[in-house]
């Protein structure tokens, strides 16, 4: 079988992992991912995880107002460790070996990110999941998936979403809504179209990274890509 995706990073919203929940996390979502994770894993792909935290800490500042940026940032970066615990943990149970490494230092939990030792961990077939976004407050989990994958040297950054691609419009609320199977990076700044936030997209335009848009809740949607079947919206130059 043909592949035309090497080293993936796989950028997913703490969101997705809610499912029909307000907040938290659903099992049944965390068994989807790792099944579609192994899937790609065992064609031989590499892959790295970045996995936001809205799912945790957005339940919680729903119920509190008046938090210091800084330190709901922070915040932020724990509730993604607790996702990427949960992914580890379920991915590691159906037989899938992987590292977490993590931007803060949390030796007990998490290996501190390396660089060098993340590529080592990808050459000898591990799943890298990259925990507590950049370390650095005021830096979303799309600037942190769009850091790893140019530090890794990733051929792509496939982000999981709930929608089939990029529109011009929100397609759950706007049925007319325009799909873009292909777009520049331009194109995505001019139209404001929130498909990364402004400096993961200026980091991937920099670095000729193309990003895939697509729908992770499709079994074998993740697979398709990676064999190179049009799948999905393609941000490229």
């Amino acid at each position: 079988m043909d592949i035309k995706y090497r080293r993936i990073l796989l950028k997913l919203s703490g969101e997705a992992l809610m499912g029909d929940r307000g907040y938290g996390i659903d099992p049944a979502v965390l068994e989807h991912f790792s099944n579609e994770i192994a899937a790609v894993h065992s064609l031989g792909v590499e892959v790295g995880i970045v996995i936001g935290g809205g799912n945790i800490y957005r339940g919680i500042a729903a119920a509190a107002d008046g938090v210091d940026k800084v330190v709901g940032d922070q915040m932020g970066m724990l509730a993604t460790v607790i996702n990427a615990l949960a992914l580890q943990n379920v991915l590691e149970k159906n037989g899938t070996y992987t590292r977490l490494m993590s931007a803060i230092s949390m030796e007990e939990m998490a290996e501190p990110y390396i660089r060098r030792r993340a590529i080592r961990h990808l050459e000898k077939g591990r799943v890298v999941i990259f925990g507590a976004g950049t370390g650095n407050p005021y830096f979303t989990t799309d600037t942190a998936a769009a850091l790893r994958a140019v530090e890794i040297k990733a051929d792509v950054i496939v982000k999981g979403t709930r929608v089939d691609g990029i529109y011009d419009s929100d397609p759950e609320k706007n049925p007319a809504a325009i799909k873009f199977p292909e777009i520049s990076y331009m194109d995505v700044l001019k139209k404001d179209l929130k498909v990364m936030d402004l400096t993961a997209i200026t980091l991937c335009r920099e670095n000729k990274l193309p990003i895939v848009v697509f729908n992770m809740n499709v079994p074998g949607n993740l697979k398709r890509i990676v064999i190179g079947e049009d799948v999905g919206s393609t941000v490229l130059q």
